[in-house]
């Protein structure tokens, strides 16, 4: 099981200085020029996350609040807020921003929260073209996750099970990374007992 440790901020992030975990297990014959990273900090008002893939194309065709991103070239988070408890977020961007946001503890009871408002942003993100392909950074802010886990802490210590990963349905050819190794079939990255383990610095 993979782990990760983020790191305590007390300013901006200098990303620099976060340490980066590698979105490299590759699934169905994803080519070897796509790869994909991460890098997590957090200060007393949320999660920061950075996520960038190195790819020769960016397909970015989906957008709105009801877009599908997962069919362009996306880059996702997925995590369980609490240990223990098998229900976890999925945050999903394509390179135009275009979100899917769920919630469930598997692909079968998984449910999409959209804004009542399509011009409000749960995450506040940034999106540029790199010079190998795209990245993002966004924040999560504790009073969203709080919506739904309302004794949620994040403290020193924390263990949080989660997962990133890069893929593509429509490229061609499509490609999919994880983090944390994905297990037995079906294929999906609805697994959270494939996540790996995160801990608070």
């Amino acid at each position: 099981m993979n782990t990760y440790s983020i790191k305590k901020i007390y300013s901006s992030p200098d990303w620099s200085a976060i340490p980066t975990l590698n979105i490299a297990t590759p699934y169905l014959d994803t080519p070897n020029n796509v790869t994909a990273s991460a890098q997590l900090c957090y200060n007393d008002e949320a999660l920061l996350v950075h996520l960038w893939a190195n790819e020769p194309y960016t397909r970015a065709e989906e957008r709105g609040i009801v877009g599908i991103p997962c069919l362009d070239s996306c880059l996702e988070f997925f995590f369980c807020p609490e240990d223990g408890d098998s229900r976890y977020f999925n945050i999903e961007f394509n390179s135009n921003g275009c979100m899917f946001l769920g919630f469930g503890s598997s692909v079968e009871d998984l449910i999409r929260i959209v804004p009542e408002d399509p011009e409000q942003k749960f995450f506040p993100h940034q999106i540029s073209k790199t010079e190998k392909g795209w990245e993002i950074f966004y924040s999560i802010p504790y009073s969203f996750i709080r919506r739904i886990f309302p004794n949620f802490e994040v403290y020193s210590g924390k263990r949080m099970q989660a997962n990133c990963y890069k893929c593509s349905d429509l490229t061609e050819p499509a490609n999919y990374l994880s983090w944390s190794p994905i297990v037995g079939e079906p294929f999906t990255f609805h697994k959270p007992h494939c996540f790996g383990t995160m801990i608070f610095e």
